[in-house]
């Protein structure tokens, strides 16, 4: 009954989720135009190019202002994105070209003046939309040539725009925008001056279909050097599985079989010859772990994660998550975690019964706050500090309310339905072996046994078979870089997968082979220490591959990778337990054990 419940959980979460991601795909601009149609061009934000979690808005900064400064409506997901798209003050109509317009002579004070130097000696870059199509451009430009001292750099802003449009027959098509390096503002010095500021318009047929305008944004993915490089890191972890299954088969399967042998011929020769190695731990190694209500709640947060991550893959393999398709993983993985809770209410109370937990309202709680929990606090610290620095990361309050409200009436309902669910499920552990009344005693073991030591060795592979890939996906979040090879980072992904689950396997067969019956704990922290990798990952890719700086910077980089490293951790570590158990149910049930 428990199965079928959740399947139908499970079915009617893919069937929301595809739709969400139709819905989400559809969402594109498919405008046709006639020759002087006004056509939407939004300004996005401004911000540092090596911080791109310190966005602020465009009119932050003292440019030319439209007479009433109108805010496009922006989904949950775009919001989330930090996109605040207001009406831009160029005037870009269809077919319509222009040699030089002026946008507005500006009268520019101290302050401005200060502000825009600050900005140009940041390397400020500014983003728009132009029906739909992501633009950008830098604000100025610092001259250092000949210079050794920084007191003698000249600071310069760009005061004109060029727009190069290419369309077919009633659409937009591309768009780029160039800077104009003779039409140059000295903003060296702190004094009033008078700018004026212009651009420029051109518009090219071109023969490119409308639906492949969005290629150009994806093909810098896709090229070959990158391509060997991709596949490079795919076949580096394939060898790296072939060699740890055949490794792990070939020594499992005749020490195994070796020890079958061994307890067959003990059984048929001596009953009361005294036992060693796993099978003396027979009447132990079912023994319930301590904290059965975490390891439930841990068990079941792992399971939701995963879900949540396949529905991902999913989505992205159908081809929703295309270049600048504007907060659509966002809201995909805010509608998603929401949808899935009651799998994580499920997972989690149906295991805590049948580790005999009786107080399975706390453990329901406990699974809701495991994760949201720490991804709440570090939330509320790192919005507060995108409120201090006024940039666009800072959450208006209604998309918070949007959120709770969320929250409240569908991740926390559908997680207790889960719960109640798991709770009436009566299902059963299904132990080969009687626990005995009391347990044995743990013999000393050398340091390299410990729990730290074996997660160490633990995350090391799984973590070297992706390490390649992490870059590319590290320099997409935190960078520039699209990343749209999307079917090669889910083969990495079920790699992952694959050298967790049997480095989990080998470690609990060596450990309980070591006559340590504690192995619940054990195999879900091996499984999961790829996560604790990964953060250490960061901190190099922080210091070695990027330019990232500042409090802000650092904070948001930090802070949300350490919640996704978490995630991973109970993700990874739910599938190394249910390996493991898988494990111990067939080697326990292949002997006798009386």
């Amino acid at each position: 009954m428990g199965a079928s419940k959740v399947g139908l959980v499970s079915v009617a979460v893919l069937l929301v989720v595809l739709g969400l991601g139709v819905l989400v795909k559809s969402d594109g601009s498919d405008h046709l135009y006639k020759a002087g149609d006004p056509v939407p061009l939004y300004a996005n934000k401004v911000g540092p190019f090596h911080n791109p979690s310190e966005t602020y808005r465009y009119f932050d900064l003292p440019f030319c202002e439209p007479e009433h400064i109108t805010e496009k409506k922006e989904a949950l997901g775009e919001v989330l994105n930090g996109d605040r798209l207001v009406d831009a003050p160029y005037k870009l109509d269809f077919l319509v070209d222009h040699d030089s317009k002026t946008v507005c002579k500006k009268k520019l004070s101290k302050d401005d003046v200060a502000r825009f130097r600050s900005a140009v000696s940041k390397d400020y870059y500014f983003q728009m939309y132009y029906d739909d199509l992501p633009i950008w451009g830098f604000i100025g430009k610092v001259d250092r040539e000949g210079k050794t001292d920084p007191s003698e750099y000249k600071y310069f802003l760009y005061k004109h725009i060029h727009f190069d449009v290419l369309y077919n027959k009633d659409r937009v098509i591309e768009i780029n925008v160039r800077t104009d390096t003779n039409a140059l503002a000295d903003v060296t010095e702190d004094r009033d001056m008078n700018v004026e500021f212009s651009y420029s318009v051109k518009w090219k047929e071109t023969s490119t279909p409308f639906e492949k305008r969005m290629e150009k944004y994806s093909s810098t993915s896709s090229l070959p050097h990158h391509l060997e490089i991709h596949w490079f890191s795919i076949i580096n972890s394939c060898v790296t599985v072939l060699l740890l299954t055949g490794f792990l088969a070939t020594i499992l399967m005749r020490v195994l079989k070796n020890d079958f042998m061994k307890y067959a011929h003990d059984e048929e020769a001596a009953d009361d010859q005294e036992e060693t190695g796993w099978k003396y731990i027979h009447g132990d190694v079912f023994r319930y772990p301590k904290n059965n209500s975490l390891f439930a709640a841990a068990l079941g947060s792992g399971t939701q994660l995963f879900t949540l991550t396949i529905f991902i893959f999913i989505l992205a393999l159908v081809g929703v998550f295309y270049p600048y398709n504007r907060g659509a993983l966002f809201t995909a993985l805010v509608v998603i975690y929401a949808l899935t809770s009651g799998i994580a209410g499920y997972t989690a109370t149906s295991f805590y019964c049948q580790l005999e937990g009786t107080n399975w309202v706390r453990n329901l709680l406990l699974t809701g706050c495991l994760f949201c929990g720490p991804l709440f606090l570090t939330f509320c610290f790192l919005n507060t500090v995108a409120i201090v620095y006024s940039a666009t990361a800072a959450l208006p309050f209604g998309t918070i309310v949007v959120i709770v409200l969320i929250w409240m009436l569908v991740t926390s309902p559908l997680l207790v339905l889960g719960g109640i669910a798991g709770k009436n499920s009566k299902a059963e552990f299904q132990a080969p072996c009687r626990t005995t009344k009391y347990p044995r005693e743990i013999p000393p073991l050398p340091w390299y046994r410990g729990t730290i030591p074996q997660m160490a060795m633990a995350g090391f592979l799984p973590f070297s078979a992706i390490y390649i890939e992490l870059y590319y996906i590290f320099a997409s979040v935190w960078g520039h870089r699209i990343y749209t090879i999307y079917s090669i980072l889910f083969i990495v992904f079920i790699i992952l997968l694959i050298v967790t689950a049997f480095i989990t396997v080998a470690l609990t067969y060596f450990q309980l082979a070591a006559e340590d019956h504690e192995w619940w704990w054990r195999s879900f922290l091996c499984g999961g220490s790829t996560g604790l990798f990964i953060y250490g990952y960061c901190l190099y890719y922080y210091y070695a591959r990027s330019d990232m700086s500042g409090f802000m910077q650092t904070s948001f980089f930090f802070g949300y990778m350490a919640c996704i490293c978490y995630g991973f951790f109970l993700m990874l570590g739910s599938v190394g337990f249910r390996a493991a158990l898988l494990f111990v149910r067939h080697i326990y049930r292949s002997i006798k054990c009386e």
